[in-house]
């Protein structure tokens, strides 16, 4: 019996698809692997790598923080930001990343409203996360 997983972000459904099983950091400490029959689970994820399997076949997907959802065979991971591993431009990432450093540098020098400093944070942060994912992918 396959799992129906689901990754939403504010901007669009990322991904919609059966799969067999579900692999994704959380913020309790450590992986999780979501099988069919996993029991109910509401939990806060950590930016890094969700691995989803069909069969013996492997496919990543950068996340950002947000929170994951599993009842019955339904597996719901609404998160910031998202992007599949073989979509990282890495040239693109180098620039977005030292543009997010130089902002959220600027923002602390200037003592800028938190809530800016936060999205501002995300931002160099999903950078990173998708640089450590891409380069250990070897893609």
């Amino acid at each position: 019996m396959p799992l129906n997983l689901e990754i939403v972000t504010p901007e669009r459904m990322v991904l919609s698809e059966e799969v067999d099983h579900v692999v994704l950091p959380t913020q309790a400490g450590g992986e999780i692997d979501v099988l069919p029959g996993h029991v109910p689970l509401v939990a806060m994820i950590e930016p890094g790598e969700l691995r989803y399997y069909k069969g013996n076949q492997p496919d990543s997907i950068a996340i950002d923080r947000g929170f994951i959802e599993v009842i019955s065979d339904n597996v719901r991971v609404l998160t910031e930001a998202a992007i599949e591993v073989d979509q990282i431009d890495t040239t693109s990432l180098d620039e977005a990343q030292r543009r997010a450093a130089e902002a959220l540098e600027e923002a602390r020098r200037s003592g800028e409203d938190p809530e800016i400093l936060e999205q501002l944070e995300t931002q160099a942060r999903f950078a990173v996360v998708q640089r450590i994912i891409k380069e250990s992918k070897g893609r």
